[in-house]
């Protein structure tokens, strides 16, 4: 650990670029800095050589083939142009798309932005663990329905969801199946065919790659699936994005895809025993509860804990030697808790009744883990949270004491 600086816990937010792939990456900057869609000599040839092999590793990751990986900015674009795209081009034949509560602001928000436009849009409930209800799945489903996009993995309480058995339903009924894999790709196996996807994103940064790097998966078998195109100006990337192609970012991203599936199985492993040390370390404090699923229903990297008696305002300010993600789940409603909390019912509403108790508080922590974590700094978070915590509820007054103890 770096004295200097904070002690890294947040690799769901961004990771690091891998030496390696800074390495491969390097040489497009300056040396090798031809545009990919130049045919008429070497320099371009040679970067579409790179782009090309970088499809491939991203394909790979996933279990496409190469030519079903369109390159992007990242996640957010490709769940852009998975959503509007798609429900632009079946308005024809349908106008009703299905997702999830818990989804990424920008799936939440692209249905949003559609159905201004005059689409419906059915938003699933999650349970106590953050899973959907399959049968309610199934129900949602009429004949206006043209899309359904659930979350491989949820960014916050780390929650898995059954996606071979989302993707039999939606085949079974005829849907495309869109899911957002900005945090899954490159942690759990993921293999699009057996799992019935058809539009699946992911982005560099979350899995050791460049920020400003990502990939749209769109299924070319038969029949082939077609998107309205939301980028215009040249016809790249099979006509779905046009824009020159980012080539040191694109070969940053197949060759932290290539890293990944070489590394998986062996640091799933390793992170997930990091993990169940954190949790059980946490665990040795009074009022720590999971938020999400516990075991393998869950992203080896992921912990996510409400702690009670403790305000996450305070919390944060006293761990700023750990860079982790917090956020209050307090009763007050002097700070919003996240969306993904509201949903598996981890918090209270926003704007509580004025009787709620004052000492009725609780902070979130989100910790992400990550391919430099180590058990030492597992149990230096250990220590530090339990410290802090112990130290801001011994400052709370006699009574708020009483109150959240009993």
């Amino acid at each position: 650990m770096d004295p200097r600086r904070p002690l890294y816990l947040d690799y769901h937010a961004t990771t690091p670029v891998d030496p390696r792939v800074l390495d491969a990456m390097l040489p497009f900057f300056s040396e090798r800095f031809g545009n990919a869609a130049s045919r008429q000599h070497a320099y371009g040839w040679e970067a579409q050589k790179a782009v090309d092999d970088a499809r491939g590793e991203v394909a790979a990751l996933i279990g496409a083939s190469p030519g079903e990986i369109v390159f992007t900015s990242g996640a957010t674009e490709s769940n852009n142009l998975a959503i509007k795209g798609a429900a632009q081009w079946l308005r024809d034949r349908g106008d009703h798309i299905i997702t999830v509560a818990t989804e990424h602001k920008s799936v939440l928000d692209s249905c949003k932005r559609l159905e201004s436009e005059g689409c419906r849009v059915t938003v699933l409930g999650v349970n106590a663990e953050g899973f959907i209800d399959l049968d309610e799945l199934r129900a949602a489903i009429t004949d206006r329905t043209v899309l359904v996009s659930v979350m491989a993995a949820n960014n916050e309480i780390g929650v898995i969801q059954p996606l071979a058995a989302i993707g039999a339903i939606a085949r079974e009924r005829g849907v495309l199946f869109h899911t957002d894999a900005a945090q899954a790709a490159g942690k759990i196996p993921i293999d699009v065919a057996a799992m019935g996807v058809d539009l699946l994103s992911l982005t560099g940064h979350k899995y050791y790659g460049p920020k400003g790097a990502g990939a749209l998966y769109v299924r070319r078998a038969k029949p082939k699936l077609k998107l309205a195109c939301q980028i215009d100006g040249g016809g790249h990337e099979n006509g779905l994005r046009s824009g020159t192609l980012n080539v040191p970012g694109v070969v940053g991203l197949g060759r932290a895809a290539a890293i990944c599936r070489e590394t998986l199985p062996e640091e799933s492993a390793r992170l997930r025993r990091l993990r169940d040390r954190l949790l059980a370390g946490l665990r040795r404090m009074d009022g720590v509860r999971v938020n999400g699923p516990e075991g393998d229903r869950r992203l080896p990297h992921n912990l996510h804990v409400s702690v009670d008696a403790i305000e996450g305002e305070a919390l944060l300010m006293a761990l700023g030697d750990l860079a982790v993600s917090t956020g209050s789940a307090c009763s007050s409603g002097s700070q919003a808790p996240s969306h993904v909390l509201q949903a598996i019912g981890a918090v209270n509403p926003p704007s509580p009744p004025a009787s709620a108790r004052q000492g009725d508080v609780a902070a979130s922590i989100r910790f992400g883990l990550g391919r430099t974590t180590t058990e030492e700094e597992i149990d230096y978070a250990i220590d530090r949270v339990t410290t802090v915590v112990r130290s801001l509820r011994s400052r709370r007054r006699p009574d708020e004491r009483a109150k959240s103890d009993g």
